[in-house]
């Protein structure tokens, strides 16, 4: 875990607005016993997490797509190529949702703006270190000059989370 004392109150903050204003459907499903803590967020999403992002088109229409998430510093994060279209959407209509829905016991929704993150800056460069740290071990050490050579970032920056965990008997 990367969180600062200060990211770990903000993020807990976050889950009890977004909750705080969920509708009554939502909040009929997402009861407290349901909820995750920041502390047991950031324990979950360690590495990387298969996200299923939307973006919007031009004309409103939601596309979904998955990408790879790394939940950095309370937030998610996640990169593609810099002419996909995901990120085309991005530049001109930066609103995102994304939902890790790894199995039916485990959902971390966000819905947000995206927010372009430099890795070669110095900045970015927590968030560079760590994608070593997941990547480098899976794909070797020429995944650094890939690194280097195209991808673009985001963080999400939210304004909303939603946490739902429920133990699966089987």
């Amino acid at each position: 875990m990367h969180e600062t004392p200060a990211d770990m109150s903000a993020l807990q903050g976050l889950l009890d607005d977004s909750m705080a204003a969920a509708g009554s459907h939502l909040s009929s499903i997402i009861v407290p016993s349901r909820r995750l803590s920041a502390q047991q967020v950031c324990g979950r999403l360690t590495g990387m997490s298969l996200l299923a992002l939307a973006t919007v088109t031009s004309d409103g229409r939601p596309l979904v797509g998955p990408v790879d998430g790394i939940f950095y510093r309370s937030s998610f994060y996640f990169g593609s190529s810099p002419d996909s279209v995901r990120f085309r959407h991005i530049r001109r209509r930066p609103f995102v949702s994304a939902t890790h829905l790894p199995g039916e016991d485990l959902a971390v929704t966000v819905h947000g703006r995206a927010v372009p993150v430099d890795v070669r800056s110095d900045e970015g460069a927590g968030f560079r270190q760590t994608l070593l740290e997941v990547y480098v071990p899976r794909y070797g050490s020429e995944w650094e000059t890939f690194l280097d050579s195209g991808p673009t970032y985001a963080r999400i920056e939210a304004s909303r989370m939603f946490t739902f965990h429920m133990a699966v008997e089987g």
